[in-house]
């Protein structure tokens, strides 16, 4: 009886709105896809310009599709952006330690 009792009182009403509240605007936030802006600008770095290039635009069309609310079109964009930025990291370290090597020789 003691704790069917508890959730009655007001203290515990008000905690228990505010808490969905909360978890109810918390959510879309979670729900928003990824862009990896910051993955697609340090692949920038990287000698391996023209995927680059396209990784960013990729990475950019991703938020932009997020902020207008296509989130599948977001998160496609997004997963792009991700997968030509690892490439462009793959590529790009590749690239320069041959450089490397070869220059020491």
């Amino acid at each position: 009886g003691h704790l069917e009792a508890a959730p009655l009182s007001p203290s515990r009403l008000s905690l228990g709105r505010a808490s969905s509240t909360a978890t109810s605007t918390a959510a879309p936030e979670q729900g928003r896809p990824r862009d990896y802006l910051v993955l697609a600008i340090f692949s920038c770095f990287c000698p391996v310009w023209p995927i680059n290039v396209v990784a960013l635009v990729f990475s950019i069309m991703s938020r932009n599709s997020g902020q207008q609310g296509d989130m599948d079109g977001a998160r496609r964009l997004g997963r792009m952006a991700r997968l030509l930025s690892i490439v462009s990291i793959i590529l790009g370290t590749i690239i320069i330690v041959l450089y490397v090597s070869l220059s020491v020789r």
